[in-house]
């Protein structure tokens, strides 16, 4: 998910940020095009690298991880849309349904608020909103957190800044909260430190297990692989920032070049929260309409609230092959599964490419199905954004 506001009382004054809307790597060996800095600073992470398992659930990934002395176990959305690492919290003054048991501070010997802040009892309250319209309220704490290593050994972050929520709107019922993984000080990956390079990988399927790899191990190389440049905004801190320069429907090239949409430093954010990919304006309109061409079924209404086009079919073959293009020739042949989707009304499939046409979101985002069966690698030393086709599901059966 996409924040849209994040807003924290801190120890020296009142910020509120305001956002626009919207694994595993087996070989160590190097991405050519990473700097010799980054290849020598890898020899400090021959303790083993951090890991952890990841649970498909529906159209979310989960993240399993421990909080607290003694661990608790939590099941989190991964969201490289979002910075902070939140759980539900007891006493809840407004959670929802959580099958999982909710996490009570008052058992953890190292959960400790913070208490540096400009209120009535210097307590750091907080309130995060995302572009759902979802959102967390509740106070900042530092918890230890505790996920696996390669080394066999547990890797422990202790005094890790966490959202203590109290105050939550719906997410799935299997998941206690969210992993933050983009690049800001408080998120996931800034917290474990230099010492592990800003790498980070993960490989989805839309079934089973898999694990997002922190570390050397998150180094994403190998025949297939392509990277792609990687943009930070300044008007839009944390955010991972593509460039798309066109798409192909089957053998037709449709390029960003001539349409508003057209840039040259990132117009497409990389969000394993989102779960469809959304696109702005004319151009999107441009792509769908040459599915349309292409699809010789019927259109229908989409049954649910997406916004997506939807065609009268039983099929998925029917659909043309979709490639994305990004920037320094890093282009990515989707699966059909990717880009359709069954409707829950039998007989109807829908185009998961959604047109922005109502402002709701302002950035184009490239969801976490259209990354299905890609080993996705983040290195924020080296601004790149690897991808290497891979079937997901078959890695951890």
């Amino acid at each position: 998910m996409i924040a849209l506001f994040l807003q924290i009382f801190t120890c020296f004054l009142f910020t509120t940020t305001t956002l626009a809307s919207s694994p595993h790597g087996f070989t160590i060996d190097l991405i050519h095009r990473r700097s010799n800095s980054s290849s020598s600073r890898l020899s400090r992470t021959q303790l083993g690298s951090p890991y952890a398992d990841v649970i498909f659930d529906d159209v979310t990934y989960l993240m399993k991880l421990q909080i607290g002395t003694p661990p608790f176990d939590i099941e989190a959305e991964i969201d490289t849309g979002s910075d902070l690492i939140w759980t539900q919290c007891l006493p809840c003054l407004n959670c929802y349904d959580q099958l999982a048991p909710i996490f009570d501070p008052s058992k953890s010997s190292t959960f400790k608020e913070v208490k540096k802040c400009h209120t009535h009892d210097h307590s750091c309250p907080y309130t995060i909103v995302y572009a759902d319209n979802g959102y967390s309220k509740g106070t900042i704490a530092t918890e230890t957190v505790t996920i696996h290593s390669t080394s066999g050994e547990p890797f422990v972050m202790e005094n890790t800044i966490i959202g203590c929520g109290h105050n939550n709107s719906q997410l799935s019922q299997s998941s206690s909260g969210l992993v933050g993984l983009d690049w800001r000080p408080n998120s996931f990956i800034s917290q474990m430190g230099e010492r592990f390079l800003g790498l980070v990988s993960y490989c989805f399927a839309g079934q089973g297990t898999s694990k997002i790899n922190f570390g050397s191990n998150a180094i994403v190389a190998g025949d297939g692989t392509v990277a792609t440049t990687m943009f930070k905004k300044n008007e839009k801190p944390g955010f991972y920032y593509l460039n798309l320069e066109a798409i192909s429907v089957g053998n037709t090239r449709i390029e960003t070049l001539g349409t508003p949409f057209h840039s040259l430093n990132g117009n497409m954010l990389i969000d394993s929260g989102t779960t469809y990919t959304y696109l702005t304006g004319s151009y999107c309109n441009q792509v769908q309409e040459a599915v349309d061409g292409f699809v010789t079924a019927d259109r229908v209404a989409d049954p649910s609230d997406y916004n997506r086009v939807c065609y009268n079919t039983d099929t998925i073959e029917i659909f043309p092959v979709i490639t994305m293009h990004f920037m320094d020739g890093a282009d990515l042949v989707l699966d059909k599964y990717n880009i359709y989707a069954e409707s829950v009304t039998s007989g109807i499939f829908c185009v998961t490419i959604v047109c922005d046409d109502d402002g709701s979101t302002q950035d184009a985002t490239f969801g976490n199905r259209a990354q299905n069966n890609f080993m996705v690698g983040y290195d924020t030393s080296s601004l790149l954004v690897s991808f290497k086709p891979t079937d997901c599901s078959a890695l951890w059966s």
